[in-house]
């Protein structure tokens, strides 16, 4: 499977067998097939009518053949779908109605690899006239609407087979870069014309050989194998995704112990929770058991459960994956010849059911991915779950900016369209074609909407990236605090102290100190809604009885007014300087008091950090001073070449705004190139074989 999107979306080429014993195996078939006619048989589609129409009979078998491709070149197009203009009937409403060329070129190839196996009575030379408009990246204009993929997708392929017949109504995409004797300025030409440029002549179709390249699953497999390429990319980027919300959520990698899925085996489940702490391995954000701490005991179930709603998705994806291969490497037409047994078959081979239902169940698991994600994303943006992280992510304070709160509708928006598109179409089927076509599997049509999920998906994971890489940021900034903030509370203290007794305080009040600050500290992460001034005050104003326990602890020491106003104050001065010191720190030098983020997770998510943050240039949001216009103008205000801090060559780096940013990561994730830089990791650092 890996192959067609090699071929169809990164120039990779393919050509025809040579070795005799396939192309014997083809010949005999077409050899069969006219001495069956010789003698008289009567054979579906070559000597009778299609469908319901099978009634009739005639000898012209060629003209028959013509008569096939002609009611199935049914499909409607636009004229800029040909590469014309019509200006009396331009509509910026109208999208495409042409499937996209990656899918036709896919679709060629497979279904080439059917009639070579020899089943179908085609010659080697109309099989081989597809293959080299393939090899010269000469793609068919092909419908995208009208195949019930039930006697294969018959009107989609008669279109490829119109192709070859050099039919000037029938158009072809050059690929850019021309050929010669093709004029630079077109891209799509009439087959008449293109044909020749292809050192082509057009193919009459002898007997069988129209019925034999349309009827068969070729689109609706070649669609549903790029949906099953990325839809495997997206299940191990979700469960990547899952360890790095799992840092940014100071969740702990005990969710993900061997021993929850050993006494619940599920093949999935297992595979899941071995992932997610694979990624987790060397994380200093998230330990291996949680600590002791106020609050709920354990995670929640975006990520406590994680194992156990992602498992049952890779076990549907592995199903549905395997359906899609088998069908790829079958022979799907009808009638099929069997030279063997010298007998000619007249079945079902054409019907695609197996495809429908691979593609809806990776529809389900790419909707339950998505919802996982959503849930993820929800409780990191919400400070009410996100322990500590401030409101929205906002980097300045909560009442100036409100970053990340559009991503949280936005993702909203799209886990309810992904929702929307994970409804079965098999329960949708109408009885087509004089109703011969009683059931029909809608095949190509649920693959197209698979391609559709697999894209809002992929919008969701982009987003998501890009809120994971502002937590994980602003997660190692409240860690940094948390120690650095610490041991400042506590050294304020000890001199307050030592100043008011006029002696030097033990261990035990500088124990009595820290189990203060401790306090503070915790008081601190419940406020980060709360602007930093304010906040200040409020949680040193809110410790001044553990304060004055604190000090009634301390022999010989009396607590008075004065002394625990000046306390108050010192720790709110302390907080805010330490927080403004450090803030500064990770907006203007990346870096912390001690390390970069990067320093903070694991070398998995430093995979995905590092390729945002260097490679696509997305830095931390700081808040409403990085909004475009307003960066703009303070670059303007400063004549010294910075704005707030940044230098100009920043600019460019920051002057995006946030949607264009998260732009930028999904053209990466669609494109392949985050999915290879993952893959180069887990291969450099034998992630598998661990």
């Amino acid at each position: 499977m890996v192959d067609l999107p090699a071929l169809c979306s990164h120039g990779a080429t393919a050509q025809l067998s040579n070795a005799p014993e396939d192309l014997d195996r083809v010949n005999q078939s077409v050899a069969f097939l006219e001495s069956e006619l010789a003698a008289g048989h009567v054979i579906y589609g070559v000597n009778t009518g299609f469908g319901g129409s099978a009634d009739t009979r005639t000898q012209d078998f060629e003209r028959l053949q013509s008569a096939a491709i002609q009611h199935l070149n049914v499909g409607v197009l636009l004229q800029s779908d040909k590469g014309r203009r019509n200006p009396r009937h331009e509509n910026d409403l109208l999208r495409s109605h042409a499937l996209p060329t990656p899918i036709v070129k896919a679709a060629m190839l497979i279904r080439c690899n059917s009639l070579m196996r020899g089943h179908s009575g085609v010659r080697v030379s109309v099989i081989d006239s597809i293959m080299q408009l393939l090899a010269q990246d000469m793609t068919p204009i092909v419908p995208l609407r009208g195949s019930i993929s039930a006697s294969g997708d018959l009107s989609t392929l008669s279109y490829i087979a119109g192709a070859i017949e050099g039919n000037p109504d029938v158009f072809i995409k050059i690929a850019q870069g021309g050929r010669p004797g093709y004029p630079a300025e077109k891209s799509i030409l009439p087959a008449s014309e293109v044909l020749p440029l292809a050192g082509l002549s057009p193919v009459r179709l002898h007997a069988k050989e129209g019925l034999g390249i349309t009827n068969g699953t070729a689109p609706s497999c070649a669609a549903a194998s790029i949906v099953m390429h990325q839809a495997n990319q997206l299940a191990l980027l979700t469960q990547l995704l899952t360890a790095m919300g799992t840092e940014a959520l100071a969740g702990t990698a005990h969710n993900y112990d061997p021993f929850i899925s050993a006494i619940r085996p599920h093949t999935g489940q297992t595979e899941a929770a071995a992932n997610i702490l694979k990624f987790l391995s060397g994380s200093k954000l998230s330990p291996a058991r949680g600590p002791d701490h106020v609050g709920l005991a354990q995670d929640r179930y975006a990520l406590r459960t994680a194992p156990q709603w992602i498992g049952p998705q890779l076990e549907d994806l592995m199903l549905a994956t395997r359906q899609v291969e088998i069908e790829l490497n079958s022979t799907t037409d009808n009638p099929l010849i069997d030279v063997a047994a010298g007998r000619v078959h007249h079945g079902g081979n054409f019907q695609a059911a197996a495809i429908t239902s691979a593609m809806e169940k990776t529809m389900t698991a790419l909707q339950n991915l998505g919802r996982l994600l959503f849930a993820q994303s929800s409780e990191i943006i919400n400070n009410m779950t996100n322990k500590g992280l401030p409101p929205n992510l906002s980097a300045d304070e909560p009442s100036e900016s409100f970053t990340f709160k559009g991503f949280d509708v936005n993702m909203a928006a799209y886990m309810a369209e992904l929702a929307y598109l994970a409804r079965p179409i098999s329960t949708h089927v109408q009885v087509a074609e004089m109703t011969n076509q009683s059931v029909n599997s809608m095949a190509l049509a649920s693959a197209r909407y698979a391609l559709e999920a697999v894209e809002v998906l992929s919008l969701m994971a982009a987003t998501y990236i890009c809120t994971l890489c502002q937590a994980l940021d602003l997660r190692c900034l409240q860690r940094e605090f948390g120690v650095v903030a610490r041991r400042s509370l506590v050294d304020a203290g000890l001199e307050t102290l030592e100043a008011t007794t006029g002696n030097t305080v033990d261990d035990k009040c500088e124990a009595l100190l820290l189990e203060w600050a401790d306090g503070l500290i915790q008081r601190w992460d419940q406020l980060s809604h709360v602007d930093t001034r304010e906040r200040s005050k409020t949680v040193a104003r809110d410790s001044t009885g553990a304060l004055m326990e604190c000090l009634e602890k301390i022999p010989g020491f009396t607590a008075d007014v004065a002394l625990l106003n000046g306390l108050r104050e010192k720790a709110a001065n302390c907080l805010q300087s330490t927080h403004d010191t450090l803030k500064a720190r990770l907006f203007y030098e990346s870096a912390l008091a001690s390390e970069t983020t990067s320093a903070f997770l694991s070398p998995a998510s430093q995979v995905v950090y590092e390729f945002v943050r260097k490679e696509l240039k997305v830095p931390l949001n700081r808040g409403v001073a990085d909004h475009p216009p307003l960066l703009l103008r303070s670059a303007k205000e400063h004549t010294n070449g910075m704005s707030n801090g940044v230098k100009k060559d920043d600019l460019r780096a920051r002057g995006r705004i946030l949607g264009t940013m998260a732009s930028e990561i999904y053209e990466a994730l669609r494109s392949g190139e985050l999915h290879d830089r993952i893959m180069t990791f887990a291969e450099e650092t034998g992630l598998w074989e661990q």
